[in-house]
């Protein structure tokens, strides 16, 4: 099967912003440890080890089955549903958050003692 034709992977979707989308909207702490992309729509959320998980919550909530790495560098996919990861197509760019952008983020909005707030 073609990776354009895996069923919960748009290769077309284009990535919600440089940051996770509830966060920046003061759901929660409001920072992240590293970001997530919704393989189907795009999405940026945070990853699992962040305070407040959206990523996976997205996923679940709407019935997307994959997310991948919003990180420079990173490339692997993640099906919610199975629980295993993937190797998977080049998704619509950008691929990752800004290499500017500090990890973890945004700046400003990270507290001292984020280690101490990770999952």
């Amino acid at each position: 099967m073609a990776h354009d034709q895996i069923p919960g992977i748009d290769l077309a979707a284009r990535p919600s912003g440089d940051g996770c989308v509830e966060c920046l909207a003061g759901d929660g702490p409001g920072w992240w440890f590293h970001l997530r992309r919704c393989a189907e729509c795009g999405h940026i959320g945070c990853c699992d080890s962040s305070p407040s998980q959206h990523g996976t919550k997205h996923a679940k909530q709407v019935g997307h089955p994959f997310i991948t790495s919003f990180e420079p560098g990173e490339s692997w996919f993640w099906n919610v549903n199975t629980q295993e990861y993937y190797e998977g197509p080049e998704l619509a760019p950008p691929t990752s958050h800004p290499t500017r952008q500090p990890t973890p983020g945004p700046q400003g909005a990270v507290p001292a003692d984020w280690e101490r707030h990770l999952r």
